[in-house]
């Protein structure tokens, strides 16, 4: 058999396979591990590059390096949970034969353990992002649902004069308790901004390039 034919053969059990019904829940567990691990290169990789050059000090080499530290850490991590999350939820339905919004919850509360419970900048990130997420989908499912009133008025106004208001008091009297990168984007916002020696770095660049004569 030749190298082409091969190949047709070999893509054809593998597409065969995959058109199995018997083992879609196993396929999908491992197309969730793919998913999760693209997604978290996507997601971090943008953002570590920005905030790794703006904010970070050190050579060329190492500001790669953390780059890709990040992004790894970031896309490994998504690629576990996911995996994780819908292998236990497979097998709560395998053994339960039927699906339950338990399964779900349970299966994701493992997940989040083995997966996010280290306390470290990823995960306090990414957790944290969530929580934000869940805060406004538990309001708007509390109005659904009828343990919350239908507000009269939007309530976002609202939401974000209480936002910044508590941000800007932390940041100001209490920025150890803030994460470190949102310390250091306020830090460029609101107090680099009172400092400056000329036009160059009034307007052109944030500090100085080089050290001022005392």
């Amino acid at each position: 058999m030749t190298p082409p034919d091969l190949l047709k053969t070999l893509l054809y059990t593998i597409n065969n396979l995959l058109q199995q019904e018997k083992y879609k829940a196993a396929l999908a567990v491992i197309k969730g591990f793919r998913n999760g691990a693209v997604y978290g290169v996507k997601i971090r990789a943008p953002h570590a590059f920005v905030m790794t050059f703006l904010f970070r000090s050190g050579s060329l080499k190492d500001k790669l390096r953390a780059i890709a530290k990040a992004t790894f850490q970031h896309s490994r991590n998504l690629a576990y949970f996911v995996f994780t999350y819908k292998g236990l939820q497979a097998l709560q339905e395998r053994i339960q034969g039927k699906t339950l919004q338990s399964q779900s919850f349970f299966a994701a509360c493992l997940g989040g353990w083995l997966v996010f419970g280290e306390n470290n900048n990823i995960n306090s990130q990414i957790n944290m992002y969530l929580l934000s997420r869940i805060l406004f989908a538990l309001s708007r499912l509390a109005v659904e649902k009828g343990i919350l009133p239908q507000p009269k008025q939007d309530p976002f106004p609202l939401f974000a004069t209480l936002v910044w208001g508590i941000v800007l008091w932390l940041f100001e009297y209490h920025p150890h308790t803030l994460q470190p990168s949102l310390q250091s984007s306020m830090n460029y916002l609101y107090h680099d901004s009172n400092v400056w020696h000329d036009i160059s770095d009034f307007l052109v660049y944030n500090k100085p390039r080089t050290a001022q004569p005392k």
